[in-house]
């Protein structure tokens, strides 16, 4: 496995988290002043259907901001937080991040690993946001859907570390 490591002058991939959030489990997520992000996710967020959300392959849920304000010029009902993200960023092109790529979230590294596959839960904000944020490409991890990295993209921790509101959250590595 080859590891490319950005520098300058190639893209340089990094925004800050405008918002961290958790819930017992399920939609909405809520936002939280700060958090502590360990192995299975930011403490005290819990998942309503661990079978598809959570553990140590999905411990954390990434979507930008510029996607939820998006959506919401659509006219979908949404807000941060509302699609059941951890963590809400802005400046953070989520079209550009790959699996394997490793990110610095605040006092944290996440890795990529995984698009998320929406679930019947998201039909609440309409019956049509699914389509607008996942498609048969990116179900085939194929980065060219315009629709790549919408849903969010799940990430594994792979040092545990604080995390907050404001925090920067950038690219480290990333795989060829």
């Amino acid at each position: 496995m080859f590891i490319r490591v950005y520098s300058w002058p190639k893209v340089f991939v990094s925004g800050i988290i405008l918002q961290v959030s958790i819930s017992r489990g399920g939609l909405p997520k809520t936002p939280i002043l700060s958090g502590f992000l360990s192995p299975l996710g930011v403490d005290g967020d819990g998942h309503a259907h661990p079978q598809f959300h959570g553990g140590p392959s999905k411990a954390v849920l990434i979507i930008s901001s510029e996607v939820i304000d998006s959506l919401i010029a659509k006219g979908f009902p949404l807000f941060y937080g509302a699609l059941g993200e951890n963590f809400t960023t802005r400046g953070l092109n989520t079209r550009d991040l790959r699996p394997g790529d490793r990110l610095r979230a605040g006092g944290a590294v996440v890795e990529i690993t995984t698009p998320r596959v929406p679930c019947y839960q998201l039909d609440v904000y309409g019956p049509t946001i699914k389509q607008e944020i996942y498609d048969r490409k990116v179900k085939a991890l194929d980065p060219s859907s315009p629709r790549w990295g919408m849903s969010g993209l799940y990430a594994s921790v792979i040092q545990p570390g604080p995390v907050g509101p404001g925090d920067p959250i950038e690219l480290l590595s990333a795989l060829a």
